[in-house]
C-alpha cells in the first residue's frame, strides 16, 4: 500500500486527531493492524461515546441507499407513430442496520417511495413535443396491455403494476420497484429530467430511514435533426416503408422492437429478431449519417452522462461504449448482446488491478462488493457516479458523510469506526493538501487488519 501525495483515495477516511507524527514514515499494510490500536485512542467519538466521528450517520441506527438502475430512463415524448421506449424507471433500494459489524436488513421493514412534486403522468405535455397521455391511450396496440391511467408496465413482475408513489418489492438483499411510468414533468409543469424520489423505510409503522434519490427520465430524442421537426416518427416510418418494402404507416402506433422484425432486451424480450436487435439496427443506420450519441440518448439539453469525474461535452460515450459503428458491429458479430453485455469498470485502462472491478461478471448496477453491498450504493447509479454535475445525484453522500464524493467514510455503516469526517486539523497537516502528507490517512479508523475486508481492498488508483 502505498500513499500518493495530493489527493486522499476516499476524503472522508481522512481522521481529525490533532496528533503530529515527528516522523514522516508511511504505514505499510504490515503494520496496518499493529497501527489501528494506536489510532483507535484518539478516536472523534459520537454523541453516546461509541465512536463514529462527527458525520450525520452517527446519529441514526439505519440507512438506506437507493438508486435508479440505469442513471438515464429515456422514453418517447409521442406513442401515435414510431415508438421505441415507454415511461419506465426502476429503484433499488438496500437497508443497512449500522453495528459493529453492520448488516444488509430486509426482514420486517416496508420500504416506500413517492415522486416529489409529480404525482401523475397522464395528460402532461412537454416543449419536446409530449403527449405522454397517448402512452395509456395506445397501450393495447403498442404491449398488448391495457394499463389505468398512471399505471405503468412491469417487465418483471407483470401482475403488479406501480405507480409515481407506492411500495417496493423485496428482492433477496434489496428493495425494488419496477416500471414507474414517470416522465420528465412535475405536478406544476415544469420541465425536468431528473426528478426526485423519497424513499422511507418503516419498522412496525415507525420511521427509521429516509432518503431521497434522482429518478431520471428524458424525452429529449433529437429525431428531428434528420426527420424534420413536424413529424420525425411519422417521417422515420415513412422513409422505413420507402426503403424496406413495409407498410409501417399505415399499421401506426409501432413499437420499433415488435418482437418479430427487431428485438430489444431493454422490453424483456430475448433473442435476435428476424431482422435482428433494434440497437443494431439504429447504431448501424446511423452510424454514417452525421448522427452524434446525444442526438438520442439525450441529450445536449438533458446530458445524461454527467459524472464529473466520466463525462465531457460530448458524454464521453464512445469511451466505455466505443462508436456507432462499433455498437453495431459487436452486435452483429454476437460480441454483444444489447443491455446485456456492455463495459464493466474494467473494460477499459481506467480500473484495472482494483480489487472486485469487474470480478464477478455483471452488469455494474447489478455487482456487489464488501460483504454483499451494492456498487451502486456506495458509488451511485451508472451514468451519475459521485460525486455529479447534479445536486440531486449527490443527496445521499451529502446526508451521511457531509461530502459528495464516493460514500468512503466506514462510519456511515460501521458504528464503531473513528475518526472520519471530511476535514479538520489532521487532514489540513497530513490529508495531502498540507504540508507533511502520509498514509495514516487511509488507515486512521477502526477496521479489520484483513484487508481484503476493507473496500476493493485499499486497491484503487488515486484520481
Amino acid at each position: 500500500m502505498r500513499a500518493v501525495a495530493g489527493r486522499a483515495p476516499f476524503v472522508n477516511l481522512q481522521a481529525q486527531c490533532r496528533i503530529r507524527f515527528r516522523r514522516r514514515g508511511l504505514v505499510t499494510a504490515g503494520l496496518v493492524a499493529s497501527a489501528l490500536f494506536a489510532f483507535g485512542a484518539c478516536s472523534s467519538e459520537g454523541p453516546e461515546g461509541g465512536g463514529g466521528g462527527d458525520i450525520p450517520a452517527n446519529t441514526v441506527d439505519y440507512v438506506v441507499f437507493a438508486w435508479n438502475d440505469l442513471g438515464m430512463h429515456c422514453l418517447n415524448p409521442t406513442y401515435d407513430a414510431a415508438v421505441i421506449l415507454p415511461p419506465y424507471n426502476t429503484v433499488w433500494a438496500q437497508v443497512i442496520k449500522r453495528g459493529n459489524p453492520p448488516e444488509i436488513v430486509t426482514a420486517g421493514l416496508t420500504v416506500e417511495y413517492s415522486i416529489v412534486g409529480n404525482t401523475y403522468s397522464y395528460g402532461k405535455t412537454d416543449a419536446y413535443g409530449g403527449d405522454f397521455a397517448q402512452f395509456w391511450d395506445n397501450a393495447q396496440a403498442l404491449f398488448g396491455v391495457t394499463l389505468a391511467h398512471d399505471k405503468g408496465l412491469n417487465l418483471e413482475d407483470p401482475g403488479i403494476s406501480n405507480g409515481l408513489s407506492g411500495t417496493m418489492v423485496l428482492k433477496g438483499d434489496h428493495f425494488q420497484v419496477n416500471g414507474i411510468p414517470l416522465v420528465p414533468v412535475s405536478d406544476a409543469g415544469a420541465w425536468n429530467p431528473y426528478q426526485v424520489m423519497e424513499i422511507t423505510v418503516r419498522q412496525n409503522n415507525a420511521v427509521v430511514a429516509q432518503t431521497r434519490a434522482t429518478v431520471p427520465t428524458s424525452d429529449e430524442i433529437d429525431c428531428a435533426k434528420c426527420h424534420g421537426a413536424a413529424d420525425p416518427f411519422g417521417d422515420i416510418l415513412t422513409k422505413h416503408d420507402q426503403l424496406h418494402g413495409t407498410n409501417l404507416v399505415g399499421q401506426k402506433p409501432v413499437l420499433c422492437a415488435n418482437g418479430v422484425c427487431h428485438t430489444s432486451p431493454a422490453l424483456g424480450q430475448a433473442g435476435a429478431g428476424a431482422d435482428g436487435y433494434l440497437s443494431q439496427a439504429i447504431h448501424g443506420a446511423h452510424a454514417d449519417r452525421n448522427a452524434a450519441c446525444m442526438d438520442c440518448h439525450p441529450g445536449t439539453v438533458t446530458q445524461c452522462s454527467r459524472s464529473i469525474d466520466h463525462t465531457a461535452a460530448d458524454g464521453n460515450c464512445t469511451t466505455c461504449h466505443g462508436s456507432m459503428q462499433q455498437v453495431a458491429s459487436s452486435i452483429e458479430s454476437g460480441q454483444r448482446v444489447p443491455w446485456v453485455n456492455e463495459p464493466t469498470c474494467a473494460s477499459s485502462t481506467c480500473h484495472t488491478g482494483v480489487s472486485e472491478v469487474g470480478s464477478q461478471g455483471n452488469l455494474y448496477r447489478n455487482t456487489t462488493g464488501h460483504h454483499g453491498i451494492y456498487c451502486t450504493a456506495c458509488h451511485d447509479s451508472p451514468h451519475a457516479m459521485f460525486p455529479s454535475r447534479e445536486a440531486s445525484d449527490n443527496y445521499q453522500p451529502v446526508q451521511y458523510q457531509d461530502s459528495d464524493k464516493t460514500i468512503g467514510s466506514c462510519g456511515v455503516c460501521h458504528s464503531s469506526s473513528r475518526g472520519q469526517g471530511a476535514g479538520g486539523d489532521f487532514v489540513e497537516t497530513h490529508g495531502g493538501t498540507g504540508g507533511r502528507p502520509n498514509a495514516c490517512r487511509v488507515c486512521h479508523t477502526v477496521v479489520s487488519a484483513n484487508t481484503a475486508d476493507w473496500p476493493h481492498a485499499y486497491t484503487w488508483k488515486a484520481r
